[in-house]
């Protein structure tokens, strides 16, 4: 079962990036994902709803109401220190999933050429322990898997650790954790913070919010500088369909009624404002501001290399 490997190119720029007052906000592309992953992440969103939802294509669904995904990382420029906000899938991972096994692509050639060697980062936030965010957090290392950023702080919040510290587990997410989160705690890399209701800073301009539901513990990154703002969903928003359709929940939601009323809070509170909303699996053109429509919420996409707009 874990023997062939496949190498994935990305097929959209790496380049794109943000600007949040002083901040630098950068996408690394890691992977498309498969045309299979939407009706199996989000079995709701049926290609009937997709279609009557016209703002969704071209960019976040084809002509069919096939939804497009993708993973990717973000890494932010902070007062000269280097961030990076969710770590993709990771290659040569053994995995259960087969659009994430044995990944073979070029991530860490496009974080190195976003200015983002693996040895120059200071601070890795996980908005979540899940396979598709936490993957490079290590990297091989003859038979052993050890920290792909050695002179980082990997933070994650305190209730997600406690929640999967506490569940009996399936082999595949045990496997995750023994060849990606659990090298860095034994290295001595990972902090887990305690994130306050009303958030909780974790360096300068940059917050953890708690979004649960996907899981327990599940933080967005809230980053602010100048009086400007924008906020990384993780996967309280997985795809814009979501966005029209507040109520579509994740096949992978612990809590899928707390998704949906986190999903709500989140985008009422950024309906109308300036805030740009970073979409942590959304395709390009992946960022955007958050309007009401039609009894929920669509995405104005925004041109990378921008500043953020009024809403």
């Amino acid at each position: 079962m874990f023997t062939s490997s496949h190498t994935t190119k990305s097929t959209t720029p790496s380049t794109s990036s943000w600007t949040v007052g002083n901040h630098t906000v950068r996408r690394i592309d890691e992977v498309v994902l498969p045309a299979r992953t939407g009706p199996w992440l989000l079995p709701g969103a049926t290609t009937d709803l997709v279609s009557r939802t016209p703002w969704l294509s071209p960019e976040f669904a084809d002509e069919q109401g096939v939804l497009r995904l993708a993973s990717h990382s973000f890494a932010v420029e902070v007062d000269g220190m280097r961030v990076l906000v969710d770590t993709g899938i990771g290659n040569g991972k053994r995995r259960a999933n087969p659009a994430w096994h044995n990944l073979n692509s070029d991530y860490e050639a496009r974080l190195r050429a976003a200015g983002f060697a693996p040895e120059s980062v200071d601070l890795v936030v996980l908005t979540h322990l899940h396979a598709d965010h936490v993957g490079w957090n290590t990297r091989a290392q003859g038979d052993a898997w050890v920290p792909t950023f050695p002179n980082a702080r990997y933070i994650a919040s305190r209730t997600e650790w406690d929640y999967w510290a506490g569940v009996d587990m399936e082999e595949a997410r045990r496997q995750m954790f023994r060849d990606s989160v659990h090298p860095v705690r034994e290295a001595g890399l990972l902090d887990l913070i305690d994130v306050a209701e009303e958030g909780t800073d974790v360096a300068p301009g940059i917050r953890l919010l708690p979004t649960p539901g996907h899981t327990p513990g599940q933080v967005a990154v809230e980053l602010n500088s100048r009086g400007e703002t924008a906020l990384v969903t993780g996967d309280s928003i997985h795809h814009p369909v979501q966005m029209a359709h507040p109520e579509l929940c994740s096949c992978v939601d612990v809590a899928p009624e707390l998704a949906a009323r986190t999903r709500n809070r989140v985008l009422g509170s950024l309906a109308g404002t300036s805030t740009l909303l970073l979409g942590s699996h959304f395709p390009a053109p992946t960022a955007g501001h958050v309007l009401r429509e039609d009894g929920g919420y669509r995405l104005v996409p925004a041109p990378s290399g921008v500043t953020p707009i009024g809403g």
